[in-house]
């Protein structure tokens, strides 16, 4: 099996967190480690560290070959 990571998230509605705000939406990756996905991500929690809306998270995808 083959993992990879995705750092996904943006802007939200509200702190709910249960809708991102149109256009706003962000996808980076694949990564190929989850050290590689955490370093991406902690870059971008801190560039937003001050928007209460915004929120990233790792995803991990699996795939079997």
């Amino acid at each position: 099996m083959d993992t990879r990571f995705w750092i996904v998230g943006g802007e939200y509605e509200d702190t709910g967190f249960t809708r991102l705000k149109p256009d706003t939406g962000s996808l980076s990756g694949p990564f190929a480690s989850y050290d590689d996905a955490l370093a991406e991500w902690r870059q971008l929690a801190t560039a937003s560290r001050y928007d209460a809306h915004a929120r990233y998270t790792i995803a991990t995808e699996t795939s079997r070959r």
